[in-house]
């Protein structure tokens, strides 16, 4: 594979408002070096998604985002016949049923293969497809191009987009499509990295709340039992409120309040009040 100028020449070395790990800097230099695409791995609340705005918005590229669910086809991704319009429009008599080319919808790879600048393509939360889905994109994503059968076109990339794919790990993906990208889980964060991604959002908050946050936070994740462990970006929005609600460090030493924004379902929290009545909590 010929890795173009242009590929080798740009560079990600995280942004103003993204913490970026040497490892992580490097796993997306790498992908764009190789010219394959970036496959992230992470609990929920890592960044993952964050990661593709912020690699674009530092490139000065273009972020096309493909959302993935449970109902989406590959070929959705590239286009789809609206045959549907078409039937209309003949009832119709419009002139426009003539041109087939007319109810062809361009889906995101589509779009990322005809932009004028290589843009970043998000392929986000791959896993919650089918597993069948990244196999169909095997071709596509190795030759850069695809056939529109209906027109007879082929749609081939001008230049290759940077195409970063995220996945919560809710189902294993195919050993075909693995071997085509560049993969990197991101670690959950140590105390000092989360240090530095609090400091990025808030830089202004008080020094002891924020520590003492930060250990009722770490504190929390290592309790035995835990269905979901809090994510970074949980502790986000915990900052916020004890912020908003005037919460200082002493009362976070006594008890933790405002836990809803930390802890998703009834067993965490049933757990956590039974730690805190029978005073085992953080010890």
């Amino acid at each position: 594979m010929t890795v173009s100028t242009t590929a080798a020449a740009v560079g990600f070395s995280g942004t103003d408002r993204y913490v970026a790990t040497p490892d992580l800097m490097m796993a997306v230099n790498a992908a764009i070096t190789l010219q394959r695409p970036l496959l992230i791995k992470g609990e929920p609340g890592t960044g993952k998604t964050l990661l593709a705005e912020e690699v674009a918005r530092a490139l000065a590229r273009e972020l096309i985002v493909w959302p993935i669910k449970s109902t989406t086809k590959a070929q959705q991704g590239l286009y789809e016949y609206d045959a549907v319009s078409r039937l209309r429009d003949s009832q119709l008599g419009d002139a426009r049923v003539h041109d087939i080319g007319n109810y062809i919808v361009r889906g995101k790879l589509w779009e990322s293969f005809v932009a004028e600048q290589a843009p970043v393509l998000l392929i986000d939360e791959i896993d919650k497809a089918d597993i069948e889905f990244p196999n169909d994109l095997l071709r596509e994503l190795d030759q850069m191009e695809f056939y529109v059968y209906e027109t007879r076109e082929l749609v081939k990339a001008k230049q290759r987009p940077i195409i970063i794919i995220t996945s919560n790990n809710e189902k294993e993906l195919p050993d075909a499509f693995l071997r085509r990208c560049f993969f990197h889980y991101i670690r959950f964060p140590d105390r000092e990295t989360l240090q530095q991604i609090i400091d990025v959002h808030y830089p202004n908050l008080q020094r002891e709340l924020v520590e003492e946050a930060l250990s009722c936070f770490l504190a929390l994740r290592e309790v035995p039992g835990l269905r979901k462990k809090p994510s970074t970006s949980e502790l986000l929005d915990w900052l916020r409120l004890l912020t908003a609600h005037d919460v200082d460090a002493q009362q976070l030493q006594q008890q933790p309040p405002l836990t809803g924004a930390l802890l998703k379902n009834e067993q965490d929290m049933h757990l956590l009040e039974r730690l805190l009545s029978a005073g085992r909590w953080r010890r």
